[in-house]
């Protein structure tokens, strides 16, 4: 099982578009941590938004769809959608 996710960090006030093939405690834990990455500058990271998916194809997929949008407002509407 694959999971596409949003999470967010309120001290930054930007969104991050991944896809994880772990569980997404494990995740948000490696996002979390210090490291050199770009979420690894901020330590307030929450998960907004998942989607689940059967195969590795699929959910890479889904995850450049929605990084190709390049649109907060659309990513916003797609986490509210799920609210």
């Amino acid at each position: 099982m694959f999971t596409v996710y949003i999470i967010y960090s309120t001290s930054a006030d930007r969104y991050y578009i991944g896809f994880t093939g772990d569980s997404m405690e494990f995740r948000l834990k490696k996002h979390l941590a210090s490291h050199k990455g770009y979420t690894g500058k901020f330590k307030d990271w929450k998960i907004a938004y998942t989607e689940k998916y059967i195969e590795k194809q699929a959910a890479m997929k889904r995850e450049k769809e929605i990084k190709c949008w390049k649109s907060r407002t659309m990513i916003e509407k797609l986490i509210g959608s799920t609210e």
